[in-house]
């Protein structure tokens, strides 16, 4: 085995996009000490020895429908203050390396390719990446725009269904960081049950439902009532503009509203509302108003504002869970990873407590560090 074949693949599925240019710039900027890694649990002490790919090891490439490079994106998002000033010219030579590897997605308008045809396009894609960066595994996570759920005898899988059956098809470990259908379509269950690849979860938790996921058992273990909670988000970029498709937002105010549903055992009164204000870009605030009843039928209300960077905020969890995944394939362990619902609004099975999920995290990094 050579030296190279130690190296990780990390391959985004919405290559250019924010979160995953995020994550390149980020990793790249971290490996070479110009900033610390905050954000990533990975790097907290319960971590160390676990044995977990370095971020040195990390190689990335992708699919995507745009055809921005990487360098002139990280250089908007420096611009919108996403990224600190400088730094994508300091990563300029890695965001080209990984600009590199990524290949056209699809399928895009006029494209008359089958599923079939589009699958084995993308895994030729996987599978030439892996060989030609003499790679001991790629993991594939989804970070593309929100996708409408498909429709009831729809005759083709949805674009996230597509890449996930070329993963499963190229032999590598998935996540689908993105309320998209991904490997969750019935069509692909027999292949995900035959596959023998760990996967991970459903619909990143980043912001508004990460701070829900805290407050809900509040009111619970403090036997208060809610009666209903509501919540509005303001955003832009490229998520703002998916998700101001109904269809798009109804995919994914799912997840807002199950980390409710599973922590108060029903779903309270009230909607949560997602407005694209194209003037935002990258950044969002998230409001929620949380009305409860105190002792002796007191009306109460708590009201939260949320104001930040998705991008900021996923793009750590993501090279977490690229770790994470690559480690557990590493050691054998195959089907879906509940002790990693920490990171989603949709986990495959565990506790829905934060707190719970946390510690289950924390067993979990025992345990790969166990199997050294």
């Amino acid at each position: 085995m050579t030296a190279h074949a130690v190296r990780t693949g990390v391959w985004f599925i919405g290559a250019r996009g924010s979160v995953a240019t995020t994550a390149t710039a980020g990793c790249a900027a971290i490996a070479a000490g110009l900033h610390p890694p905050t954000g990533m649990v990975t790097e907290t002490p319960p971590f160390t020895d676990s044995a977990l790919p370095p971020l040195t090891s990390l190689v990335f490439g992708g699919h995507d429908t745009l055809d921005c490079p990487l360098p002139k994106r990280a250089e908007a998002l420096a611009a919108g203050g996403v990224l600190p000033h400088g730094l994508p010219s300091a990563v300029r030579a890695e965001l080209g390396a990984a600009d590199a590897e990524i290949r056209p997605g699809g399928p895009l308008r006029g494209d008359t390719r089958t599923d079939e045809e589009l699958i084995a396009a993308f895994t030729a894609d996987l599978t030439d990446f892996a060989r030609r960066n003499e790679l001991a595994r790629t993991v594939v996570i989804n970070v593309a725009s929100t996708e409408a759920a498909p429709g009831e005898g729809d005759p083709r899988l949805p674009a996230s269904s597509l890449y996930a059956a070329a993963a499963l098809r190229a032999g590598c470990p998935y996540v689908n960081f993105t309320p998209s259908t991904g490997l969750r379509s019935p069509r692909l269950r027999d292949a995900v049950d035959s596959s023998g690849l760990p996967h991970a979860g459903r619909d990143g938790k980043t912001g508004q439902t990460l701070l829900r996921s805290v407050l809900a058992p509040m009111f619970v273990q403090r036997a208060l009532p809610v009666r209903a909670w509501s919540g509005t988000n303001l955003l832009g970029g490229g998520d703002g503009a998916a998700l101001a498709d109904p269809a798009a937002a109804a995919a994914k105010n799912a997840g807002k509203e199950r980390v409710l549903t599973d922590t108060l055992g029903a779903a309270p009164e009230g909607e949560v509302h997602i407005d694209d204000v194209p003037a935002m870009g990258d950044w969002k605030t998230a409001w929620d108003h949380i009305a409860f009843d105190g002792f002796l039928g007191s009306r109460m209300i708590l009201q939260t504002i949320w104001q930040g960077c998705d991008s900021a905020l996923a793009a750590p969890l993501v090279l977490d869970l690229a770790r994470l995944l690559a480690r557990s394939h590493e050691t054998g362990l195959s089907g879906p990873r509940p002790e990693l619902g920490f990171y989603f609004k949709d986990p495959d099975g565990g506790p829905s407590a934060l707190s719970d999920q946390y510690a289950a995290l924390l067993a979990f990094a025992g345990r790969l560090r166990a199997a050294q």
